[in-house]
């Protein structure tokens, strides 16, 4: 048990390695890896702005750079680690890809998934919160203190 929350600790720092990244190019800073058989099968940050796309989150981006790598659209021996709670379009991405893992930092309390729904994701998956919950969390919040100066 204590290797995998090392193990997933590791994780969530190259999830907060993408998040840094989106914020250093002004973007909400939200960022996830998608890990398989001990190895990083995905990437992404948030690129909502630049790309001028709603959708371009950190999560579709890091689902999309892994299934490409893999050739198939369902990752069900994969985890998703992504700094903040998924939103509900993210959950039900994560769903259709049968992601059979995923772990997250900070709860998202107003547009978080489970604000909309606890069943989202498949039935089989498993979902691990609380992961360096406070840096993800304090990331986010000096962000948006620093939009209100």
């Amino acid at each position: 048990m204590e290797q995998q929350r090392l193990f997933d600790e590791k994780m969530m720092r190259l999830a907060l390695d993408e998040a840094r990244q989106a914020l250093a190019e002004e973007e909400v800073p939200i960022g996830a890896v998608v890990v398989a058989e001990g190895r990083v099968i995905g990437r992404g940050h948030n690129l909502v702005e630049r790309l001028h796309d709603p959708t371009a989150h950190a999560e579709m981006q890091a689902l999309t750079a892994a299934t490409e790598l893999l050739g198939g659209k369902y990752l069900p021996k994969a985890t998703l680690y992504v700094t903040v709670e998924p939103c509900i379009m993210c959950a039900g991405a994560i769903a259709w890809a049968q992601v059979g893992r995923v772990v997250w930092g900070a709860d998202d309390p107003k547009k978080g998934y489970r604000t909309y729904s606890e069943r989202v994701f498949h039935p089989k998956t498993v979902v691990d919160r609380g992961v360096l919950a406070e840096e993800c969390t304090r990331l986010m919040e000096e962000f948006f203190a620093s939009l209100r100066h």
